[in-house]
């Protein structure tokens, strides 16, 4: 399969961004939170392993990535937006595996075609007590995709430089379990994206821009 020229080069230049140092905390701090009631609190011996996959592609001459709409249940994330992903299991050779697995049970990718460029920096999500590795990965075509019901209410697929518009940064009070937190977000179709989702997209456009002019 042919792979346009705009996103050979594109995927050159991550792949070289990510073998320099991540910008990490510094871009975080960008889209943490005002106040909530997990600000402070660290990982420990007990906090468990998860991975989601920031998956890019080519389509009309743009790139994108996909997020998903999560259904609503009962605990810390229901409703939100975020990569696709989960918890670490035993199965699992490494947390790569672990995004790519769950990639493909909630948005049916096919996890053996997606090429892996690197990880972000591990994020801490405090209330459900997870520390996330982000994997970023590539196809040179638009993937299709189906969401699992069970997990995933919709996907999402949004263009990359969309989260480079000052225009969709808000700032909102949030419910979660046991709080209200204040918090930077990006809206996308009507919908907030926050927390460690937020973070991880402004890492990613940090290292995609790092020696832009």
């Amino acid at each position: 399969m042919d792979v346009p020229e705009f996103f050979s080069l594109f995927i050159e230049k991550l792949t070289a961004n990510l073998k320099k140092p991540l910008p990490g905390e510094t871009a975080h701090m960008m889209m943490e939170a005002f106040t909530a009631a997990y600000l402070g609190v660290r990982p420990n011996e007990q906090t468990r392993k998860s991975a989601v996959l920031m998956l890019l592609y080519p389509f009309k001459n743009e790139i994108y990535f996909t997020l998903i709409l999560r259904n609503s249940y009962d605990g810390f994330h229901s409703g939100e937006i975020g990569f696709p992903g989960g918890r670490y299991e035993q199965a699992d050779q490494d947390l790569i595996q672990t995004a790519l697995r769950e990639a493909q049970e909630e948005i049916g990718l096919r996890a053996d075609e997606v090429k892996v460029l690197g990880t972000l920096t591990e994020t801490y999500i405090a209330p459900s007590d997870f520390l996330v590795l982000p994997v970023v990965g590539y196809l040179p075509y638009r993937p299709d995709l189906l969401p699992d019901p069970r997990e995933v209410q919709h996907i999402f697929e949004a263009k990359l430089n969309y989260f480079t518009d000052p225009k969709i940064l808000g700032c909102a009070k949030i419910r979660i379990p046991g709080d209200v937190v204040l918090t930077p977000y990006y809206e996308l179709n009507g919908y907030k994206t926050w927390g460690a989702t937020a973070k991880m997209i402004r890492e990613l456009l940090t290292v995609v821009h790092r020696d832009d002019p």
